[in-house]
């Protein structure tokens, strides 16, 4: 593994016992975990999505709130941090127009309402130490209106306020990721984490190791290391398939999607793709298990990459545990989790950022 590839460091002790983290829309971890690897206390995580709680608390050793953050008050958020202790709140708020974060059964609520929410809980709670992150596009939405809303509230509060567009693959996440991250503090200037490595992990570094397997596959040793299943079409497809190429360079014009052949189609090239092996992988998504949802074929086996080489690629350790012991593994559920996780390196290079900060100015 390349220098700055996130590995299997064990999670460091807190080193600033009296501060505390809360982690908003926390998902399996990720944002937890990496903070928690930088020496951060996190003692809660709160998401909408009941079945985030067995990984989150399994892998942070922290409380799970296993409700929308609409019904969980200010007051209730303050509640979770030790009393006596100094206040990080953290949070990813989700992205998705129709997620489990809704207005009501079956009503889609704005999904970018939920930052404004994020901020609703921030001014009760007055923590010293905030950090958000999520995609970029929420910089523009808008007319900008919404995240320079979000900004001015944060200033008008106190908060000195850092935010830029960073990509993981330079925390040594061996994925070309890019996110909107976003550090504010009461204590002084704070600072977006800069690169933390020279050189960036590869696909290579990351899953080379892992045991061949042929598509619908399961590894004996882990069940999270299984492929799904490809249909006849799409085997030939993925054999047709190329590192780093698109469907419109196959041979066999007759493999191309009837979808991909209209105009309307012709255009969308980014499935039905290999990842490349000395390249970071491309980004994510909840479809990732999927050959056909995006450029996640296995860069030589002929399989889409299997759910724990997709957390590898989000820098989860290998020993993370997504499932309990006897339960099933389900494709759409694990894959969203993985999908939707903050990088664990993107977020340990926040955390160390947040710690540095508090060693320069907390009284």
């Amino acid at each position: 593994m390349s220098p700055g590839c996130p590995g299997e460091s064990s999670v460091v002790q807190s080193t600033v016992s009296e501060w505390a983290v809360v982690d908003l829309f926390c998902g399996i971890g990720g944002l937890s975990h990496g903070l928690r690897r930088a020496g951060l206390n996190v003692v809660a995580g709160v998401d909408a999505d009941e079945t985030c709680r067995y990984a989150f608390e399994t892998n942070n050793e922290a409380t799970f709130v296993g409700r929308p953050l609409e019904e969980v008050s200010g007051e209730q958020v303050a509640s979770l941090f030790p009393e006596g202790s100094r206040r990080i709140l953290v949070g990813c708020a989700p992205c998705t127009p129709f997620s489990s974060y809704s207005a009501g059964p079956g009503k889609p609520r704005d999904k970018w309402s939920l930052v404004d929410l994020f901020m609703d809980r921030i001014g009760v709670v007055k923590p010293e130490v905030i950090s958000m992150e999520n995609v970029p596009r929420l910089r523009s939405f808008a007319g900008r209106r919404v995240f320079d809303g979000f900004l001015e509230r944060l200033e008008g509060a106190g908060y000195d306020v850092s935010a830029e567009v960073v990509n993981a693959a330079d925390y040594g996440v061996p994925q070309d990721r890019s996110r909107l991250v976003v550090v504010a503090s009461k204590m002084g200037p704070i600072d977006v984490p800069a690169s933390t490595v020279a050189e960036r992990a590869s696909v290579r570094d990351a899953i080379a190791h892992m045991p061949a397997l042929d598509a619908g596959d399961v590894d004996a040793e882990d069940g999270l290391h299984r492929s799904s299943r490809l249909s006849p079409v799409n085997l030939r497809r993925i054999r047709a398939a190329k590192p780093g190429k698109t469907w419109s360079e196959w041979d066999d014009p007759d493999l191309v999607s009837p979808c991909h052949q209209r105009s309307t189609g012709a255009s969308y090239k980014n499935v039905y793709g290999r990842m490349e092996w000395d390249k970071p992988s491309p980004t994510l998504t909840t479809g990732c298990f999927s050959f056909g949802r995006g450029r996640f074929g296995h860069p030589e086996q002929d399989r889409a990459i299997s759910l724990r080489e997709a957390a590898l690629l989000q820098s989860f350790p290998a020993r993370y545990a997504f499932t309990a012991p006897g339960d099933p593994v389900w494709f759409a559920r694990v894959g969203r989790h993985i999908g939707n996780a903050v990088p664990v390196g993107l977020a340990a290079a926040i955390g160390d950022v947040i710690h540095a900060h508090i060693h320069e100015y907390a009284a």
